[in-house]
């Protein structure tokens, strides 16, 4: 989350860019960043609140109204996104591996146990 972030701001959206082609979706235009910066930091705050009350990435998701993300694809990637967001709330370096089984299963759970797809 934290290097996404860090990329787009000091990266992306400095370029100027007025065609993005990103790895998911169609081709946009420049509002495309702000849109995923906004994603990110929402994912970044559901974290901070869940680790504070206590929940676990799952539970966090669980709980969590994604308001304006409820429309995109693969919902179940909020779960695996927490999991991403909670370890960088940990102390030691960022972009360390993370329980990918765990989030994995939890992506599961959240998907009512139907196996994960890519949509996107």
């Amino acid at each position: 989350m934290a290097g996404a972030v860090k990329v787009l701001e000091e990266v992306v959206k400095p370029l100027g860019a007025t065609t993005i082609v990103p790895g998911h979706g169609g081709v946009a235009g420049p509002e495309l960043v702000d849109e995923v910066l906004g994603y990110l930091r929402f994912v970044q705050r559901t974290a901070r609140a869940g680790r504070e009350a206590g929940l676990t990435p799952l539970e966090a998701a669980r709980e969590t109204d994604l308001g304006e993300y409820a429309g995109l694809l693969d919902a179940e990637r909020i779960v695996g996104n927490l999991h991403r967001a909670y370890a960088e709330l940990e102390d030691g370096p960022l972009g360390r591996p993370v329980d990918a089984a765990a989030a994995l299963g939890d992506m599961v759970a959240y998907n009512g146990g139907r196996p994960l797809t890519c949509l996107a």
